[in-house]
């Protein structure tokens, strides 16, 4: 059968081949300059041609169909002994060659010299799945890895990252880079929420994961792979704190990642028909996304999905309710804690900025809670102190009188020194502990012989 076919497809070569000789009305001179650019071409002799142009005016199609060697079959077939053997040796060490196996093969006595051919070996070892191009395929990754997906909706979220164009947004208008993170239901295909950011770095992974959460619920779990955006203690935190499993991809296994990635190279054809309207801003960019996202994708039918129905369908038809988290519940999972010392203005340095702690606060280490999405007004914490805020310092034109150190900082008077006075007593307890020394001017002689 895959010769047969193997036949077709050559005269089927042969044919297209032939085809501008077989116009009628072709003067011998227009068919002799023909036939010499077709031989070019080909690569074949003009005899050869000559011999294709008979053979199909004689028979048609199948006169083109190239003729077996005239040997039948069971010369042509290795036996099924043989075969198994060769298929055993590629199977020990994949990388072997062909002529490694014949050689090996005549050598133990189970081919005869020359008998078994090169071509015939590797055309059998193909058929059953042992060639080169097969070993090297399963040697290191095994078999494909199954397809899966959830049932139904807000079960696994995927996330990602994708490198966007260059917008003038930089220093003088310098161009950019921008990042496109989504967050991409597993069940239904759809988009929560998409967005361009003009950083790499975890607070835009963070940002587009509680827009998400604040329009279609949490999640029960979150699966990322192993990018530094994603791997951090306060994706974590945040997670652990709103009841939501994280999940991380093994490394080197692309293959888990596939459904986001898929999207990805979808998002291919949005950015090739934003460049052709050439936004100048990253809202700008972001507007012409979000239309595309609900037109070309979240309410067009989609292959992978049953009924081949919208992202946009498969997700609000699930019957699987949807958990919805309190604004503040969410907005407080995603706060960050750090913890800074407060220098002897009253002010903390953050961020670059300095922000006013208090005067009180001088030399202690105060926790700073803030979103990282806006850092305008920090949060302070202290032992046994409510929490408080703290803004930005305004510096202005003007120092202002310096302010007075807290009470319990200022310097205490003292009409004498605790330390000499507490010295002096050591040293009287000390000279009463000593045991007296022994004078030798003490001893009387007990007879002539000494002491």
């Amino acid at each position: 059968m895959k010769d047969a076919r193997k036949a077709e497809d050559i005269a089927s070569q042969r044919v297209q081949l032939l085809s501008p000789l077989l116009a009628e009305g072709l003067d011998a001179a227009r068919a002799r300059l023909m036939k010499q650019q077709i031989c070019e071409q080909a690569g074949i002799s003009e005899r050869t041609l000559r011999r294709y142009l008979s053979q199909y005016r004689e028979k048609g199609f199948s006169g083109l169909k190239p003729k077996g060697k005239g040997r039948s079959r069971s010369e042509e077939a290795i036996p099924h002994a043989l075969l198994e053997e060769a298929i055993l040796l590629r199977r020990e060490v994949p990388r072997r060659s062909i002529a490694q196996i014949i050689q090996i093969l005549e050598w133990e006595g189970k081919a005869e010299p020359g008998k078994l051919k090169r071509s015939t070996l590797q055309e059998k070892l193909a058929e059953r799945g042992y060639s080169t191009r097969h070993m090297q395929m399963y040697a290191n990754t095994g078999v494909a890895a199954r397809r899966f997906q959830q049932k139904h909706r807000n079960q696994l979220w995927h996330s990602d990252i994708k490198y966007g164009p260059y917008l003038p947004i930089g220093p003088d208008g310098a161009k950019k880079q921008v990042y496109l993170v989504t967050f991409f239901d597993d069940a239904t295909r759809f988009v929560l929420h998409g967005q361009f950011y003009p950083t790499l770095d975890q607070v835009i992974v963070e940002d587009c994961f509680r827009q998400a959460i604040l329009k279609y619920g949490a999640p029960e779990a979150v699966f990322f792979d192993n990018g530094k955006q994603y791997r951090t203690k306060w994706m974590h935190r945040a997670c652990a704190k709103m009841g939501i499993r994280l999940l991380f991809a093994k490394p080197y296994s692309p293959e888990s990642t596939g459904k986001v990635e898929r999207f990805n190279r979808t998002v291919d054809a949005f950015l090739q028909e934003a460049a052709l309207e050439k936004p100048h801003t990253l809202d700008r960019l972001n507007q012409l996304f979000w239309v595309w996202l609900d037109e070309c994708y979240q309410n067009k039918p989609h292959s992978a999905l049953a009924g081949n129905v919208s992202p946009d369908t498969a997700y609000r038809s699930d019957k699987k309710a949807v958990k919805f988290l309190d604004p503040d519940v969410v907005a407080n999972a995603f706060l960050h804690c750090e913890s800074r010392k407060v220098d002897k203005s009253g002010c903390i340095s953050f961020e670059g900025r300095k922000y006013e702690v208090g005067l009180s606060f001088i030399g202690c280490t105060v926790d700073v809670i803030y979103d990282p999405a806006d850092i305008a007004e920090l949060t302070i914490e202290y032992a046994d102190h409510a929490p408080w805020k703290a803004r930005q310092l305004v510096i202005g034109e003007r120092t202002g009188p310096r302010p007075k150190l807290p009470e319990r900082l200022s310097p205490q008077s003292a009409d004498s020194s605790r330390l000499l006075a507490a010295a002096t007593q050591q040293k009287e307890q000390r000279k009463a502990r000593q045991a007296p020394v022994v004078s030798y001017r003490t001893v009387r002689k007990e007879g002539n012989n000494g002491v």
